[in-house]
């Protein structure tokens, strides 16, 4: 008998002690972890929209958001920088990542882009066609030569070349027209809408989210699409949340935002 009321106090004991631990906590949700996003500056405004959107969905997942140029995110990250994701306006720059074994996965393609000419609004310079970038006296905007955007626009300046009577005289006029050469594109548009420089060649969403500059169009034959590719940082500590937000950014949600900003789905292949 006393070795039944020995079993029964000690079952109260533990009954006791579970119900001032209070109830089982189950473990957090693999999309539930804060995330720091490193994005490319032609995604502000996307990313600005994105974040309470992804936050609202995925409770406890807060966003800390940092863009700039996509080469200089990159060196960032190679310098330590601590990133869980890393949003590219090319493919180049996450294939950097995952050549130097500082990516977790391959890179995933989660928007398109393709460019502009970007003039003040009251376009002083009188710029009405792309082949006006090359006219003597013309002040040129442009990037970096590590910028992505610079690539970009080179190969439409190539592109366009190949229609006037000298390709290799109007790339050098454009080149020798070149004025000053900024951080990223929104530092580009910035000088253009301050009336600092008559023409840079832009991301259309980046000329599409400013008031104060008009725009020239670029020949579908001589534009250049541009692919915008994301992923995950190898040193990230909550891998499983940013593969999470990774496809969500490629899935239905984060392309409705993306694309409300003006980019279009990533390139198909």
């Amino acid at each position: 008998m006393n070795r039944v009321i020995a079993a029964a106090l000690a079952a109260i004991a533990l009954l006791a002690a579970a119900c001032a631990a209070g109830p089982a906590r189950s473990s957090p949700s693999v999309d539930s972890a804060p995330l720091t996003i490193f994005g490319a500056a032609s995604l502000k405004g996307a990313l600005d929209r994105i974040k309470p959107a992804w936050e609202a969905a995925h409770p406890g997942s807060v966003l800390t958001l940092s863009t700039d140029s996509s080469a200089a995110l990159e060196t960032q990250i190679e310098q330590g920088a601590p990133a869980d994701v890393f949003l590219s306006a090319d493919t180049s720059n996450p294939n950097g990542l995952v050549g130097k074994g500082l990516a977790d996965g391959n890179p995933v393609s989660f928007a398109g882009n393709v460019l502009t000419i970007v003039v003040p609004a009251d376009n002083p310079a009188h710029i009405t066609s792309p082949t006006d970038l090359s006219r003597q006296g013309v002040k040129i905007i442009a990037a970096g030569g590590d910028v992505p955007i610079t690539t970009y626009a080179l190969r439409v300046v190539a592109n366009l070349a190949r229609s006037t009577g000298d390709p290799s005289a109007f790339e050098a006029a454009c080149a020798a027209n070149v004025v000053s050469r900024e951080d990223n594109v929104k530092a580009v548009v910035a000088k253009i809408e301050l009336g600092e420089g008559d023409a840079g060649i832009v991301y259309a969403t980046d000329a599409k989210a400013s008031t104060k500059v008009a725009t020239i169009a670029i020949p579908a034959e001589a534009n250049v699409p541009a692919t915008y590719a994301g992923v995950v940082v190898k040193s990230s500590a909550h891998s499983a949340t940013a593969h999470a937000f990774l496809s969500w950014l490629a899935g239905p949600d984060g392309q409705a935002i993306l694309a409300s900003f003006g980019f279009q789905p990533p390139p198909a292949g």
